[in-house]
């Protein structure tokens, strides 16, 4: 079927309506009215080649919240008229040790993303910036009813990227965390964490979102801008997510992290970070990274967050505006997570 949808024509070149066709619903298939796709630094990383060659024409848009219209004849989970939502992966092998451990975002094969990926049938994916989408059903999330739709969109990246090292990292009461940055990813890390029951501080640039870093749940806040921030801190917290999608002082972000304790990266910059093996090994710190979940874990975070009265804080957008949200993203001009509404590109 052919659908309206926003497109990046070549690296570099901003977006444009266009068309693209659909695959038929398969039997183990879902066709989505999508209602809503959120803006995601990712997306705009790579429509202007910050990672590469991409397969132009790209459609893009992976946090994306809509209705299902249509299912396959083997497809029991969900139904015609489900609020469901596709976050950044459409398919894997199912049948690798990391799949069947429920990582399906490590597949030993690759896991295909929602947009500018090869799926296993040979096509092109393209994502959300489009008013309907065909996914298999084992990829599909159903979206508790508690959360508004538009604030839930953004969950499927920014939520689940923050989400599950926040899990695995097992922040909770007694445990420090520190979230560095507080842009789209940055934001929903402290909310969860204040959900979880950390104790929550905000390490940003400023003081100019100061205001909303305790309204969002953090107990702390405190400038980087600021030398002696690294100080007063040196060894305080037992977790340090870092959300920025820029060069950090390796380091220095060590610096502040108590014995055992793990820095873990979720933005992903497009220059090269280095690091002195010293600030690990001189308190047996460890340095990660964590991509995304699994479908289990991202199902357990949405319904989380429907527990816990957590969404992401938008501004919808029309589809016209995209091109615009893209340079507000880059100067930073958002707070927290551009959405479009996708009947704008009806």
């Amino acid at each position: 079927m052919r659908v309206n949808a926003y497109a990046a024509p070549a690296a570099g070149e901003p977006l444009a309506p266009t068309t693209i066709e659909r695959r038929e619903v398969g039997a183990n298939d879902v066709l989505i009215e999508i209602q809503y796709a959120g803006i995601c630094h990712s997306d705009i990383h790579t429509v202007n080649g910050d990672w590469g060659p991409q397969p132009f024409p790209v459609v893009p848009g992976h946090e994306i919240v809509g209705v299902v219209t249509e299912v396959g004849s083997d497809v029991t989970r969900h139904q015609v008229g489900d609020r469901v939502g596709v976050g950044c992966m459409v398919n894997s092998c199912g049948e690798c040790t990391n799949c069947l451990g429920g990582d399906e975002q490590y597949c030993a094969e690759g896991m295909v993303g929602t947009y500018a990926a090869t799926d296993r049938d040979g096509t092109t994916t393209q994502g959300g910036y489009s008013t309907h989408v065909v996914v298999d059903a084992d990829y599909v999330l159903s979206v508790p009813e508690g959360i508004d739709p538009a604030a839930a969109t953004p969950l499927l990246c920014a939520g689940i990227t923050t989400y599950a090292p926040l899990r695995k990292w097992e922040a909770g009461p007694g445990k420090k965390v520190a979230i560095v940055g507080l842009g789209g990813l940055g934001h929903m890390a402290v909310k969860i964490a204040h959900a979880l029951g950390a104790e929550v501080t905000v390490l940003s640039q400023s003081l100019k979102k100061q205001e909303d870093g305790l309204r969002l749940g953090a107990d702390h806040y405190f400038a980087t801008s600021d030398p002696t921030t690294f100080e007063q801190l040196a060894g305080r917290f037992d977790l340090i997510i870092n959300t920025v999608s820029a060069k950090i002082d390796v380091d220095a972000y060590l610096g502040l992290l108590a014995v055992d304790g793990t820095l873990v990266n979720v933005g992903a910059p497009a220059e090269p970070l280095s690091l002195n093996v010293f600030s690990l090994i001189g308190a047996r710190r460890s340095y990660a990274g964590s991509m995304i979940g699994g479908i289990a874990l991202t199902q357990e975070m949405l319904d989380f967050c429907a527990e816990h009265g957590i969404g992401s804080e938008v501004e919808v957008i029309s589809a016209g505006k995209v091109n615009e949200a893209y340079e507000r993203v880059l100067a930073s001009d958002v707070r927290y997570r551009f959405v479009i509404d996708t009947a704008t590109l009806a």
